[in-house]
């Protein structure tokens, strides 16, 4: 489990520049050379390249070799993992909000049968 969270921490820390984020989107539409993904930067190669290297660490790119260029690939795969955790949390949250629904509606006279077997599975779940 805390090699899971190591790998997550370092994705979402990665992600939590706007110039990493907006390297990720230019890569979800396909590979790219480090220049490419320069071009829209009034930053150097090399600051570039040092973007890549923390998005590379955290696993969400490679580069590999094509003849004379080195392309830049989103590795896609690390989204799940990122997808899996947040997923976990917004349906507790979901879970939570149809519990204070339920609460209200009771309290203001409105519940219903079904709303009370909604209850008493959340609380069993």
């Amino acid at each position: 489990m805390v090699e899971y969270d190591d790998r997550l921490s370092r994705v979402f820390s990665a992600l939590a520049d706007p110039t990493r984020r907006d390297m990720v989107a230019r890569l979800a539409a396909g590979d790219a050379t480090v220049s490419e993904l320069a071009a829209p930067y009034d930053v150097s190669l090399q600051a570039v390249s040092k973007h890549l290297k923390v998005l590379e660490e955290a696993g969400l790119v490679s580069r590999s070799r094509d003849a004379q260029r080195r392309p830049v690939h989103l590795d896609a795969e690390v989204f799940d993992l990122m997808t899996k955790w947040i997923e976990r949390y917004r349906q507790q949250a979901e879970e939570r909000y149809r519990r204070l629904d339920a609460v209200l509606a009771r309290l203001q006279g409105k519940a219903s049968p079904t709303d009370e077997q909604e209850r008493i599975e959340g609380e069993a779940g």
